[in-house]
This record gives C-alpha cells, structure tokens and sequence, in this order.
C-alpha cells in the first residue's frame, strides 16, 4: 500500500523511514536469545531466524512446549514471529515467509506444501516476478511444473538451486550464528519517559533477551547495567549487582523494579540500553531424589540482591573473617561477596557482646542468672603483644540452666570470668 493511501485511511499514521542498520541489530539480538534452544542458528536476512531443532525438541518436552516457549518468549521481547517447520531451512523459511504455521515432518510431505506458496516467496528482484506473472505462473507448483532447461535459460540456474535445496535434493550447508562473548541491546522508546518506573515495561523485554543469552552461553551474570539516553544530557547510569551469577530472568526483573521505584530521572529518557559486559560460569545445584530429605536451602543471596537494589549498595554489608585470633578482631565488616558470607567460625559463636560482661563468682563458680556449667575449653588465646592490645585469656564453653551456651573466659594470671559470646 502507498504511504498517500494510507495516510487516507488514517490521517494520524505515524510514518517512520526504515532503519536497516537497527533492523540487522535486532535480527541479531533474536538469534543470540535463540542460541539458547540449539547451536544450530543461522540468519536469513534481513527478517528471519532459522533454528536446527530436530535434537532439541526432547529436551524441552516435545514440539508443543517447544514452540509454547517460542511464542511466548518472543511476544515478552515484543516481537510478532511467524514460525513454520520443515526437513529443509529453506523450506521452512518459505512457509513461514508465505504467512502459514505449518510444520512438515518428512521430505514426501514437503513438495505437496511449498506447491500452493505464492512465487513472491522467492524475493527476486528485476524482472522475475514480472515474467513469472505473464507467464501465468503464481505459485512455486505452477513453476516447478515447468520445463527445467527452459526455467534456467529464462530465469538462471540459481532459481532452480533454491528450488531443489527447498526440496532437500541439494545440499543447503548453514553458517551457524556465534553468540558475542558481551551483551548489548537497546530500545529506542516510542515517546520520551519522564517517570523512571515507565521504563520496566521496556527493560523487562530486554531482561528476557538478556536470559537467553545466558543460556546460551551456560552462564550467568553478577552485574547489569541499565543505560538511559537523554536528549541533552549523558546518559544515566544504573547498575545492579549480584551476590552470585545468576541468569533468573524473573529475578533480574523483580531487581530492576526495585531499583527503578527510587531513581528520580533529571531528564525524561529516549532510549534504554541493557549492558553485561562479562559472562560467568554458573555453577549448577544437586537436587535430591527425594523431598524428604530435608527443606530447601533458603535464597538468602536474592534477599540481599533486592535489598541492595532498594536501599543502595552500600547500605548492605557483609561480615568476612580475618587471621586473627583475638575474637573482637577475628571478623570485620566488608562488602557483600557470596564466598565472604560463607563463614566458620568452629566452635566459637557468632554473636560477640560489643564489651565482654563481668560475672560473678560463687564458690569459684561464674554466674550468669544462675550458676553456669562449663562444657567445653579451656581454648587457650595469649596474642596482640605487638601491637598494645595483648590478651591473655581461656575461653569456655558453658550451659546456662535454660540450656543456653554462652561464651565465657577467664584472665590469666588472677583476673576474674567475663561474659563474651552468645551461641544461637
């Protein structure tokens, strides 16, 4: 239809020329999310994806779930797909291109299908489809009901090739895509957004690109960073970091709107960007065979991940453990690391009084609401002689009469019981 005849039909049309370079970049994107499902990959410019998914559909539940997955996917990304199956990629390339789902399982069945294509199929430029219309020819049936040598001396021998690769009776080798080792994907926005929040609608559509890049990398990301172009203005910054790699394309989204809910935007936004520039290998988790085996491990990582995207990095911290034996020095405060919380502190408890307590002796017994019984020790700790703060004490380990284990020590060289620790 001519842009004047549409504009007719609705005076309020938005006409936007096309931009091949934004085109190759989003095809692009498309086939890096859809490395995710299969190796097998190749372009088909300017418009198409071909996937080799014969080996993939058992692991994702057959062609149904396959599929299911396909379209849903790519209506979160915000794209309408047409998607067609076939023995042969160009085959399957020409039914999609022809507007019908329709998905052939042999070859037997693949001549009858492509028979009713329109010829526009093809995408031949010049004077082909002008010839093949006078000729009455207006489906791939009706041309290869022609005669061979008088196609190829009209048309070329080339059309004939793209006919028999259709067919699967040559050879249609397939440079396969190779996914790039950083992402990047941007969208430009159909209106300028003053409200930070507006973006997650669009960011979520990359977050989702984003995961099957991951995927296909079999890894996973511990920093996002979000772009926003202004108009007058660098680009604002927003970065979410992670305590583990992770590729939770759920999780990721639920970060993202934390981070967005408190950002005030000094200038609306015209386009956002989503940037990893480094892909790590994810680890995987054992399940067990059975449930009973004991409850699953909570995701203290995702608490501290949206309590940072909420409050700001820095007001979470972490605890890590130093080589110290003094326990008020044998831990410090640090930056939320996922080996940095992994602790062991052995037998010594987690939780240290800010000043150790003086106790009470009764009958060269300490008292702590109640006489205490000692369990374990004396643990041996003389140190700090080079720096001024030298102790020298034995710790114990004792039971209180509500069964409670406390922490306690004795000065060396006379000096009475103090109270330093509460075990959970």
């Amino acid at each position: 239809m001519a842009v004047s005849a549409a504009l007719a039909l609705a005076p309020r049309l938005r006409v936007v020329p096309r931009d091949p370079a934004a085109e190759t970049e989003a095809l692009l994107g498309v086939a890096g999310w859809a490395a995710q499902f299969t190796p097998g990959v190749a372009l088909e410019f300017p418009d198409a994806v071909l996937l080799d998914a014969a080996g993939s559909l058992k692991l994702f539940g057959g062609l149904a779930s396959f599929l299911y997955r396909l379209r849903r996917d790519l209506a979160n990304m915000g794209w309408s797909a047409t998607i067609a199956g076939a023995p042969t990629p160009r085959g399957a390339f020409w039914l999609a291109l022809a507007g019908g789902e329709r998905f052939v399982g042999g070859v037997p069945e693949l001549a009858p299908a492509l028979a009713g294509l329109s010829v526009a199929v093809l995408r031949r430029d010049g004077e082909t489809p002008e010839a093949l219309e006078a000729i009455g020819v207006r489906t791939l049936g009706g041309l290869l009901a022609l005669p061979r040598e008088g196609v190829a001396r009209r048309f070329g021998q080339r059309l004939l090739d793209d006919l028999d690769r259709a067919l699967g009776q040559l050879p249609d080798p397939r440079n396969f895509f190779v996914p790039p080792a950083r992402f990047r994907a941007a969208i430009e926005l159909p209106a300028e957004v003053v409200q930070a929040e507006a973006l997650l609608f669009a960011a979520k559509r990359l977050i989702v690109q984003l995961g099957g890049f991951l995927a296909a990398h079999s890894g996973g990301a511990q920093r996002l960073v979000f772009r926003l172009r202004h108009r007058d203005r660098a680009a604002t910054e927003v970065a979410i970091g992670l305590v583990a790699p992770s590729r939770d394309a759920g999780h990721f989204a639920l970060l993202a709107r934390e981070r967005f809910s408190g950002l005030a935007l000094a200038e609306p936004v015209r386009e956002i960007a989503l940037e990893v520039d480094e892909v790590v290998p994810l680890a995987g988790r054992n399940l067990g065979l059975l449930l009973e085996q004991g409850k699953p491990p909570g995701d203290w990582e995702q608490l501290v991940e949206r309590l940072r995207a909420r409050l700001g990095a820095g007001a979470v911290r972490g605890i890590t453990v130093r080589a110290e034996h003094r326990p008020e020095q044998a831990s410090a405060v640090a930056d939320v690391d996922h080996k940095e919380l992994q602790l062991d502190f052995g037998e010594r408890p987690l939780w240290l009084l800010e000043s150790p307590r003086p106790l009470a002796e009764v009958g060269s017994r300490p008292h702590h609401e109640g006489p205490l019984e000692l369990l374990a020790g004396p643990e041996r700790i003389e140190s700090g002689w080079w720096d001024g703060y030298d102790v020298a004490r034995d710790y114990f380990i004792a039971r209180m009469r509500n069964e409670a284990l406390v922490w306690i020590y004795r000065e060396r060289g006379g000096g009475g019981w103090y109270l330093h620790g509460l075990f959970a």
